[in-house]
C-alpha cells in the first residue's frame, strides 16, 4: 500500500468535528489551568518550548488538527485535501486548500488566504530563525489562488503534505498583525509575540511572561455557542509536584499539564480526592542529546556551540557509546513512570509502521563493556578516577529543566558515568527559561550551553517526516537565526539531509517505514547523538468537576478547549 492510494478519500483517516452542545457561550464561568513551565511567548515559530505552543494553541489555529486518535480533523478548512477530490495533483507537487467561510480573526477581520501565505513567508524567511522551519521542508511556493483557496506547491512529489500549517506547531498569523515582524525583526516584536491575534476560542487580555495569562472568550469565534467558559487563567511557574497537588488535593485549579511525577507520588495525590490523572500515549520519549560543538565560555560569544568548534571529546563515537552502555532504562522507566513508561532505544517510538523494531541493544546496562570501550580508545583513568586523554578530562556540563524525576534520572546517572570515568557536574534550569526561545539567555536547551542535556518532545500526528527532518544540517541553532533551530544537537550528515528528501517523496508506506527507521537508527544506535531513555506518556491531572478533556498526545492538550465545561 502507499500514501498516494491512501489520499484518494476516506483511507487518509479524516474524522468530524464533533457537533457542540446545545449550550450558551461563556456558561462555565471561570476556569483555571497550571503549567508548572510557564509559557515565556505566544508565537510557536520562536520557541520549541511544548509550554509556549500549548499555551498558543488556546488563540492561534492551524488549517488542520489531530485528535487523540492520530485522525486529521478540517480545523480552519471545509476538508482534507486528497488526490480523489482534487485538493492533491496527481503528480503529488501540489497541495490546495479551502478555508472554511466566515472564519474571523478576534479582531473582526476576515481570515484569508493572504494570512496563510504571509505564515509560510514568516518562517521560511532566510532572513530569521524559525523553530518549526522542518514543517515547511521542500516547498517551492505559496500562494493566494483567491481570497478562499491556498495552493502549495513542492519542488518534488510530496507523499505527505499534511505539515505545515497542520498541528499546533503550524498555526496561522495574522498578517497584518505580524508584517512587519519578519526575518531578523521577529523577535523584537513584543505586542505581537505576547499578544497574537487569533481565530482561536480564546483571546489573550493580559500576557505576563513566565508567570500567568489572563484571556477571555473570542466573541468572534465562530461557533457562537463556544466556549463555554468565559474567561481562563493560566498560571505558570513551581514544580510539577505543586502543579499537580493544586489540581488533585486542594483543588485550586482545574488542569494540570504535564504532571511528570514518580509513580507512588502520583498514587498519594490521588487520595485527596479532588481530580483524576488522566494520560495518553503518542510518540514521546525522554532522552539525551549530545552536543557536537564545543560549549566552552572559553570560546568568544557567537561563536561557542557552534559548527565552528566542534567538541573536543564527545565527538569521539566510542566515549558516546560508553555514555549510553553505562545508562540501565529499565530502572530510570521503574523509577520514574511506573506502568506509564517503558525503556527505549528509539528516537521515533510509535506507531509501530515507523519504529525501528531491530533497535534494542541499548537496553541492557554493560558498566564493562563500556570502561572497555573507553580503554580501547585511549582513554584512561587518572589519579582522580577521571579518565583522560592527550591533557583532556571526560568533565561534562549535564543539564535538564528542574523537575523531581529529571533530577532523579540525572543523579543515578551521574553515578553510572563515574563508575565507567566520566565526572559529570547537575545542572537544572527553571523550564519555562530552559524552554523558552529568549535568544538573549545563556540557559534555553536550544542555546545548549552544555555538554549534554537531557528533555522530552514528540511529533504532531502519526506521520514522523517532519520530526525526523528536524536533523539535517541547515536547521542548527545559531546567532545567525537568533539561536532558533530544531537540530539541538548540531548533528550533520549530507547522507542523513539525503534521506530527509528521500522520505519526502516517497509514497510507499512500507518503503517510508524503512527509511523512517534508517533515519531513526542513524541518530540513535549508528551515530549516538542521541541516546533515548525512556518512552513515555503524556500525562496531565484534570478536576472532577472539569468536563469534555479528551487528553491528546498527537496534537495540543488543548485542542478542543472550546468544549471543555463545568460538571453541573
Amino acid at each position: 500500500m502507499n500514501i498516494r492510494s491512501l489520499l484518494l478519500g476516506t483511507g487518509a483517516a479524516i474524522a468530524l468535528v464533533p457537533a457542540a452542545a446545545m449550550a450558551e457561550r461563556g456558561d462555565s464561568g471561570h476556569v483555571n489551568l497550571i503549567y508548572y513551565q510557564a509559557p515565556s511567548i505566544m508565537n510557536p515559530y520562536l520557541s520549541s518550548g511544548t509550554k509556549d505552543l500549548e499555551a498558543s494553541s488556546l488563540v492561534i489555529e492551524p488549517l488542520i488538527r489531530f485528535n487523540p486518535a492520530g485522525e486529521m480533523l478540517p480545523w480552519l478548512i471545509t476538508e482534507i485535501p486528497t488526490v480523489e477530490n482534487g485538493g492533491i495533483s496527481e503528480d503529488l507537487t501540489e497541495v490546495t486548500y479551502k478555508l472554511k467561510p466566515g472564519v474571523k480573526w478576534s479582531d473582526g477581520s476576515d481570515l484569508t488566504a493572504e494570512d496563510v501565505v504571509f505564515t509560510g513567508s514568516y518562517c521560511m524567511n532566510p532572513e530569521g530563525g524559525c523553530a518549526q522551519l522542518a514543517r515547511f521542508e521542500g516547498i517551492k511556493s505559496i500562494e493566494a489562488v483567491d481570497p478562499m483557496t491556498v495552493k502549495i506547491t513542492f519542488a518534488e512529489p510530496k507523499a505527505y503534505p499534511y505539515l505545515a500549517f497542520a498541528s499546533y506547531e503550524s498555526p496561522i498569523l495574522q498578517k497584518a498583525q505580524f508584517e512587519n515582524c519578519t526575518g531578523a525583526a521577529a523577535p523584537s516584536c513584543s505586542e505581537q509575540n505576547f499578544n497574537p491575534i487569533g481565530t482561536g476560542a480564546f483571546k489573550v487580555d493580559e500576557f505576563r511572561p513566565n508567570d500567568v495569562i489572563s484571556l477571555s472568550a473570542n466573541e468572534n469565534y465562530r461557533d457562537p455557542a463556544l466556549p463555554h467558559f468565559a474567561t481562563m487563567t493560566l498560571k505558570g511557574g513551581g514544580d510539577a509536584a505543586a502543579a499537580a497537588r493544586s489540581v488533585l488535593e486542594t483543588g485550586e485549579f482545574d488542569y494540570a499539564w504535564n504532571t511528570q511525577l514518580a509513580p507512588e507520588v502520583l498514587e498519594e495525590m490521588l487520595k485527596g480526592g479532588k481530580g483524576e490523572a488522566i494520560q495518553a500515549f503518542g510518540s514521546l520519549v525522554e532522552r539525551i542529546e549530545i552536543n557536537m560543538t564545543d560549549p566552552s565560555s572559553s570560546l568568544p560569544e557567537g561563536e561557542r556551540a557552534t559548527a565552528k568548534h566542534p567538541h573536543p571529546f564527545l565527538t569521539d563515537i566510542k566515549v558516546r557509546q560508553a555514555l549510553s552502555m553505562a545508562i540501565d532504562r529499565q530502572l530510570l522507566s521503574d523509577i520514574g513512570y511506573g506502568a506509564a513508561g517503558q525503556p527505549t532505544c528509539n528516537l521515533v517510538p510509535a506507531p509501530e509502521a515507523y519504529a525501528s523494531e531491530t533497535n534494542t541493544g541499548c537496553i541492557a546496562q554493560d558498566i564493562e563493556g563500556a570502561k572497555a570501550l573507553l580503554e580501547e580508545a585511549g582513554w584512561t583513568v587518572g589519579s582522580d578516577g577521571v579518565r583522560e586523554k592527550d591533557g583532556m578530562k571526560l568533565n561534562i556540563l549535564y543539564q535538564t529543566s528542574t523537575n523531581a524525576v529529571r533530577q532523579d534520572f540525572q543523579s543515578v546517572i551521574k553515578q553510572w558515568w563515574q563508575e565507567i570515568g566520566v565526572n559529570a557536574e547537575l545542572k537544572n534550569v527553571d523550564g519555562s527559561v530552559y524552554f523558552g526561545g529568549d535568544p538573549g539567555s545563556p540557559d534555553t536547551f536550544q542555546k545548549f550551553y552544555a555538554d549534554v542535556e537531557m528533555y522530552a518532545n514528540n511529533f504532531s500526528g502519526t506521520d514522523p517526516e517532519q520530526y525526523l527532518a528536524m536533523y539535517t544540517c541547515n536547521k542548527a541553532p545559531r546567532p545567525e537565526t537568533g539561536w532558533q533551530g530544531e537540530n539541538i544537537n548540531r548533528y550533520c550528515d549530507p547522507a542523513y539531509d539525503a534521506l530527509v528528501v528521500e522520505l519526502g517523496k516517497t509514497s510507499d508506506l512500507e518503503k517510508r517505514g524503512e527509511i523512517a527507521k534508517k533515519m531513526n537508527d542513524m541518530l540513535t544506535k549508528d551515530s549516538m547523538v542521541i541516546l533515548p531513555l525512556v518512552y513515555r506518556g503524556t500525562a496531565s491531572a484534570k478536576a472532577k468537576t472539569l468536563g469534555g478533556v479528551e487528553i491528546n498526545a498527537w496534537d495540543s492538550q488543548l485542542w478542543n478547549v472550546a468544549d471543555w465545561f463545568r460538571e453541573k
